[in-house]
């Protein structure tokens, strides 16, 4: 299990009720959260990443199986998950993020940053001997922004950014059917996490990452009473990819 499957765990320990949401009645995979006819975690690949991610949840985000956070762990070994909250401190999350072998980023978008603070947008320099770092606020866009404003800890870390439109014209739109966005140019946290893996110079695990959050997208839709707006190559366009890349899946030894 990684830290997402743990933190998940964690927070089923905590709950006085069962999590209710649309879907509630599928047997899912305890891993995956997809149905489990569906399951995508034999197809789960053994890669390697110099980034890493530090996943700050908020609160019952973790619980919903549409939640991507998941995909990136799944993708980049150095995935750290934690609850979000206003007022406890977690030492060891502030451990993480003050350990000189990673370079912090807090991803989000670059008009929100204070006009003193240092941004980075498409690209990235990281400081040599150090690793990126990217701090993903995971939640609804309400919860993203509250968890911006509301952690003074994340102050002193420069923000990474992306303009779609600045990348590709496949980029400027989200491929993530399961929920609604309250914006359209607002994406999925596992879509950003792959942008930001193209900043840091790792373009085969931010396509790796995109199939994968593909793979996952159209899975998923299988258990859902609406039409699936998924890729249905996405499977195979995945594994044409992880074979052509010589990277090696869960299922295979």
């Amino acid at each position: 299990m990684h830290a997402v499957h743990k933190l998940h765990h964690y927070r089923m320990s905590l709950s006085t009720t069962t999590y209710k949401s649309r879907g509630q009645r599928v047997i899912r995979c305890d891993l995956c959260r997809l149905a489990k006819p569906h399951c995508i975690c034999p197809y789960s690949p053994k890669s390697t990443s110099n980034a890493g991610f530090l996943l700050l949840m908020y609160d019952t985000e973790v619980l919903k199986p549409s939640n991507t956070g998941k995909l990136i762990a799944d993708v980049v070994p150095d995935t750290f998950a934690f609850l979000w909250s206003r007022t406890k401190e977690n030492k060891e999350m502030l451990a993480i993020l003050n350990d000189e072998k990673w370079q912090p980023y807090v991803v989000f978008p670059q008009q929100y940053a204070q006009p003193e603070r240092e941004v980075f947008c498409n690209e990235m320099a990281v400081p040599s001997g150090k690793r990126p770092l990217f701090i993903m606020l995971d939640g609804c866009w309400r919860e993203a922004k509250k968890m911006f404003r509301k952690s003074p800890y994340l102050n002193k870390f420069p923000i990474a950014a992306f303009d779609p439109h600045l990348i590709d014209e496949a980029a400027n739109t989200s491929r993530y059917q399961i929920r609604v966005a309250e914006e359209n140019y607002q994406f999925a946290t596992a879509e950003v996490a792959a942008r930001m893996l193209a900043m840091a110079e790792e373009p085969v695990n931010a396509k790796l990452l995109d199939q994968w959050f593909d793979m996952f997208s159209f899975q998923y839709q299988k258990s859902v009473c609406q039409k699936n707006r998924g890729n249905p190559k996405a499977l195979e366009d995945y594994l044409d990819f992880t074979e052509q890349k010589g990277i090696k899946l869960k299922a295979t030894p």
